[in-house]
């Protein structure tokens, strides 16, 4: 298994120096000089050119681009334009945010939608309102069903806070509070993408031989279906959280900003926004880390749920 995964890693070596690459050359092509960023509208071309020459922008991009990976593995990615404050610094205050929202959406979308289409009593009443639900939560934007829920839970009902963050250390109460409707939001897209790949595989499975012998048996149906089927038609699921990492980070996104949430997410619109170089690229560079190792870590669960399956 250690074999295994040092030989992916190996592999996704030149993937991460590749996608890091244009991503480094996008922001540099598409958004300027930074130094006419740092200095203002009113500064003039040789306080500019000075500031280039001071900070290295006027250096080639493949050298600055080599500057800052060396950096960045040395665990320095340089301080922000606007704040001055150190990248590592304002990443560590904002990657426990998303890490939760993230983990808390996942966990809800799989556990509510594998539950739901894996019940054998009143299949033919809620298989239906399941389809309906999952087609919803995928074909309605996820800023859209945002505002809808702040609309009824927050405006209309005032059951729970419109926008916010509380760290647990202010209370379990009040924090729950406040990542009910961020959480919500972002599961809805994965709760119908994994209704619909976890009830495909769902339905080839309940047809198999040892399926079809367990009932024999005489076992019952919900111990069936939960007992023998389920951990055999989870593993397409597992797959697709680890391939839509990238996605639920988009995601993420669109939901801290909507919600006011401090997280990864926000800080990266906000480093847009100013133009803070030094974050942007901090952020796409752990977005690109994070996609990867969640492959990785993907195909080794699901080698480790189901045996019969090695990894190449």
């Amino acid at each position: 298994m250690l074999t295994v995964i040092g030989r992916r890693l190996l592999w996704a070596a030149p993937n991460l120096v590749l996608v890091t690459a244009l991503l480094f050359f996008s922001v540099a092509s598409f958004f300027g000089n930074p130094a006419a960023l740092m200095l203002g509208q009113d500064a003039t071309p040789e306080a500019i050119a000075d500031l280039s020459h001071q900070m290295g922008f006027d250096r080639p991009v493949i050298v600055q681009y080599l500057s800052w990976v060396g950096n960045a593995f040395a665990g320095n990615l340089g301080r922000s334009y606007t704040t001055h404050q150190t990248v590592a610094e304002m990443m560590a205050r904002s990657l426990p945010v998303t890490i939760e929202l993230a983990v808390l959406s996942i966990l809800l979308a799989t556990v509510v939608s594998v539950g739901l289409n894996s019940l054998t009593w009143g299949e033919r009443l809620i298989r239906p309102v399941v389809t309906v639900l999952s087609i919803v939560s995928m074909t309605v934007p996820n800023f859209m069903l945002g505002m809808c829920a702040i609309f009824v839970f927050s405006v209309y009902l005032g059951w729970l806070p419109s926008v916010g963050w509380v760290p647990w250390s202010r209370g379990l109460g009040v924090h729950l509070e406040h990542i009910v409707l961020p959480v919500v939001t972002l599961s809805a897209y994965y709760f119908g993408a994994f209704t619909l790949v976890y009830r495909a595989e769902y339905q080839a499975v309940r047809e198999r031989l040892f399926v079809r012998v367990a009932r024999a048996k005489g076992l019952s149906a919900h111990r069936v279906s939960f007992r023998h089927i389920l951990p055999n038609s989870i593993l397409p699921v597992i797959t697709y959280i680890g391939i839509s990492l990238g996605q639920l980070m988009g995601g993420a996104v669109v939901t801290e900003t909507l919600f006011s949430m401090p997280g990864i997410g926000k800080l990266f619109v906000t480093a847009v926004l100013s133009r803070d170089y030094p974050v942007m690229l901090a952020v796409g560079m752990f977005i690109i880390v994070s996609v990867i190792l969640m492959n990785l870590l993907a195909d080794v669960v699901y080698t480790l749920i189901n045996p019969q399956i090695r990894l190449n």
